[in-house]
């Protein structure tokens, strides 16, 4: 079988590229450093799936956080939950938002830990990660908001994880940047392991399978299965709505001739309602952004 020119172009490129070829080979060998999910996290969601817990106990463990207690009733009390009365402690906020959203809420608020490096240029791309993650985290949280079935909450965790496989191969770019020879080279590495390594750090942090599709398929802009919309559709569309201003969006696919548009308009999204998503909900995106950071 003859190979194209562009597939040889390709291979012959990752063939020069040191930092995949690094970052494939510790892959492989099970040797890349991959980040942990932060200790409050780990700590909060092992005291909720604990079966004998109740508000009052999750809250102790809550509190030891003060930063995580103080966004957590911010949350509590932002648009997505606010009800009659200002919530005032951390077991109210509980009550309020619930234990299983307040899993998936701490967590996103102790995901920004995992986002660091040292050199200059690699904490430049680190932060434009987290400031892009965190943008389509909020608008997720957003659109699950207005559409029947979806857990803002969950939304918003799939959103601030879609791209997690990059920060290993960013950590991995810091602790050695001699490595790379030009910027093309962790645009080529991202693009081709991304998606494996983010696998990995799901399994290792024991997250639902459905937040395994939301990496796979985040910019699988065609992709048409069977089935109910799902997060990964909430992510795709969250995402392109990020990219408004930010890049050509001549360039991006149309967002009402995508599939994941179509099912989610089957639960209640119009196309002006998605579109003008930005203008019409923007406080509520800067809150949750802000929250975030």
């Amino acid at each position: 079988m003859s190979t194209s020119p562009d597939t040889t172009a390709i291979a012959s490129s990752l063939a020069k590229n040191q930092l995949y070829l690094d970052c494939y080979k510790s892959m492989q060998k099970d040797k890349l450093q991959l980040p942990t999910i932060p200790d409050v996290a780990f700590k909060i969601r092992r005291a909720i799936n604990d079966q004998t817990a109740n508000n009052a106990k999750i809250a102790r463990v809550v509190q030891i956080d003060p930063a995580i207690t103080a966004r957590l009733i911010r949350i509590a009390n932002s648009p997505l939950y606010r009800g009659r009365r200002k919530i005032e402690s951390c077991p109210e906020a509980l009550t309020r938002i619930g234990l299983k959203a307040a899993q998936d809420i701490i967590t996103s608020f102790a995901m920004k830990a995992v986002f660091q490096a040292k050199t200059p240029v690699i904490r430049k791309k680190m932060t434009d990660l987290w400031a892009h993650s965190s943008y389509v985290a909020a608008i997720s949280a957003v659109l699950a908001h207005k559409i029947p079935g979806f857990d803002p909450d969950k939304a918003m965790l799939a959103g601030l994880i879609h791209d997690i496989g990059v920060v290993p191969i960013l950590t991995h770019a810091d602790k050695r940047p001699e490595i790379i020879d030009n910027p093309k080279d962790l645009v080529e590495t991202v693009r081709k392991l991304r998606v494996d390594i983010g696998l990995q750090i799901l399994r290792k942090w024991d997250f639902p399978q459905d937040f395994e599709d939301v990496i796979i398929n985040a910019e699988n802009w065609y992709r048409d299965n069977d089935g109910p919309p799902d997060y990964a559709d909430i992510v795709m569309i969250s995402q392109l709505h990020s990219f408004i201003g930010k890049i050509d969006i001549k360039k991006m696919p149309k967002i009402d001739q995508l599939p994941a548009f179509r099912k989610l308009a089957s639960g209640g999204l119009t196309i002006d309602a998605s579109i003008g998503i930005l203008d019409m909900a923007k406080e509520e995106i800067e809150q949750i952004r802000l929250m975030l950071h």
